[in-house]
């Protein structure tokens, strides 16, 4: 067993430990490796164009860190994959892709399908709803990777205001991973209650980590991600990198909601596959929830929601052949 104080005091870092970016290129470059940027989007107009200009600026004209920028679009009905074009980011419809394996929507679809899309020996993927995007972001989940050859993949966490309409509270994100995520880790893999943020949308990894678990479709993908590559290598290859402060669009408590459920079913499936424990298919995936309206009605709503999960893309023909003649 690791021990998790010991290794919380050695894998964790703060960004301005890699603020020397021309290291992390010369490192990059002496290592032979290529590096993809990915964000996963779904009507992200807004933020965006801003989270492409200032990573391209930064990190592709100025250091030649990353190699190509991509979006993999759910299929915004908004001006994403536009606004995406003119800044200068690949741009790929999700659903074009991978045909023959059926057609999903959401968020793990889209990274899972960024691995057969992108041609990098380390992908990042961060959240394309970041308010405060700074270039920290990539670099800080580099940092790690190229410079400590144990770590294969690396984990953002950060504080994370909440805006309550008129204000922002210094303090407040995070409900669903204190509340549902960190209790069930003390259970059932307790190594994993020393991963600060397990929900954060921020992360880097090597593509033969990535390529080699499935992944859920929606929300659960960033649990079932963290739960197989520590059964499948342990936390010592895993490290997690302090990025200070994440303004995004905060989630009303119905959201939040929703996002558990999924969460669930992918814990659930984690347990079937690590565990004694079995049989743990839920009886429906049938989402119910109470909603008040302004005049105080109160309503029950229905939602089927099925977390289904993609196999590890490693395991596709059409993903072995492109692999085989390489990323380009």
């Amino acid at each position: 067993m690791p021990d998790i104080q010991k290794w919380l005091d050695e894998n964790k870092f703060h960004h301005s430990d890699f603020r020397d970016i021309q290291q992390l290129v010369r490192e990059k470059e002496k290592q032979n490796l290529t590096i993809s940027l990915c964000f996963p989007t779904l009507n992200e107009e807004k933020t965006i164009g801003q989270s492409i200009v200032i990573t391209k600026a930064e990190l592709m004209d100025r250091f030649p860190l990353i190699d190509e920028i991509a979006v993999i679009d759910s299929g915004s009905d908004d001006k994403t994959c536009e606004i995406a074009q003119n800044f200068g980011a690949d741009t790929y419809i999700a659903s074009d892709y991978l045909k023959e394996e059926g057609i999903s929507k959401g968020k793990g679809e889209n990274l899972w399908k960024a691995l057969y899309l992108l041609k990098g020996d380390i992908i990042v993927y961060l959240d394309a709803d970041i308010r405060n995007i700074h270039h920290r972001f990539v670099y800080g989940l580099l940092g790690p990777l190229l410079l400590y050859p144990k770590i294969k993949f690396v984990k953002a966490f950060y504080k994370r205001p909440v805006h309550d309409g008129q204000k922002f509270q210094s303090t407040g994100g995070g409900r669903v991973t204190e509340i549902l995520i960190r209790p069930l880790f003390s259970q059932f893999f307790p190594d994993l209650t020393a991963i600060i943020q397990p929900l954060s949308g921020e992360y880097a990894g090597y593509r033969e980590i990535f390529e080699k678990i499935s992944f859920p479709i929606g929300y659960g993908v960033e649990t079932g991600m963290l739960i197989d590559i520590y059964k499948k290598w342990g936390i010592e290859i895993m490290a997690q990198t302090d990025l200070d402060l994440r303004v995004h669009r905060n989630q009303g408590i119905t959201s939040l909601g929703k996002m558990a459920f999924g969460i669930l079913q992918t814990f659930w499936n984690r347990l079937e596959k690590y565990s004694s424990i079995r049989d743990l298919k839920p009886d429906s995936y049938l989402l119910r929830q109470i909603y008040i309206t302004d005049d105080q009605v109160q309503k029950l709503t229905e939602l089927y929601m099925e977390e289904k999960e993609r196999a590890p893309i490693i395991e596709l023909e059409a993903y072995i052949k492109k692999k085989e003649k390489g990323f380009t």
